[in-house]
């Protein structure tokens, strides 16, 4: 059996686990503080960061390395078009929201209001859950821009761009800091992602000290 190294809220993790999910490949979750910088972590990942997989004689590090080593290992159901623009679309999208979103959004809202507290680094900064709660906005926009046009965010079939964007908003939803009433067609993609069965586990999560809104487990809202 696979086992993730994680962090419940982790976007990172989260796309790691909705890819397991998928494939159906059977996972032990191990939940690590690695900001306590534990040795034992640490020689799985000198960079002491989550996820980290261990895959039989594997150990992986680095979410979307992960994924596509995942996807390689196990094609079907393919989370990664063949074709080399939809390859490149996929991973486009990827690097979008664990890059521009991670750094415009997440960092502000998820990281401000939950990890701080969790880490005990203090109390969030107003300005930056307010750039936050601004930048959202226009992530929101781009993807119903996308999804106006498309029947996923990458194209016509569900792919790992989907689940690196479901992984970000689902954290940020555990803390209700998406507003799902700017775009009906975001809102539905979401309804229809969060529907699947790899999204069980993630929908289970619980945070102590951060319980999440009613609407999070509701598969339509």
């Amino acid at each position: 059996m696979a086992r993730l190294f994680h962090v419940p809220l982790s976007p990172f993790c989260r796309k790691v686990r909705l890819c397991l999910a998928e494939k159906r490949i059977e996972c032990e979750l191990v939940e690590e503080r690695y900001w306590e910088g534990n040795p034992d972590f640490l020689r799985r990942n000198p960079a002491g960061k989550v996820p980290v997989l261990k895959l039989g004689d594997m150990t992986l590090s680095e979410s979307t390395p992960i994924c596509e080593y995942i996807e390689e290992l196990h094609p079907e159901p393919a989370l990664i078009p063949s074709g080399i623009e939809g390859r490149y679309e996929v991973r486009r999208l990827v690097a979008w929201f664990d890059d521009k979103f991670h750094s415009e959004v997440t960092s502000k809202l998820l990281y401000e209001r939950v990890n701080k507290k969790v880490m005990g680094k203090g109390f969030p900064d107003s300005g930056n859950v307010k750039s936050g709660a601004r930048a959202i906005k226009f992530h929101l926009d781009y993807m119903a821009w996308l999804l106006d046009r498309r029947r996923w965010l990458a194209g016509d079939a569900m792919t790992l761009a989907d689940f690196a964007a479901a992984a970000h908003l689902s954290a940020l939803d555990y803390i209700s800091d998406v507003d799902w009433n700017r775009s009906d067609v975001v809102k539905q993609w979401y309804a229809k992602i969060k529907s699947r069965p790899a999204f069980r586990n993630i929908l289970a999560d619980q945070v102590p000290g951060f319980p999440p809104p009613a609407h999070y487990a509701d598969l339509d809202f």
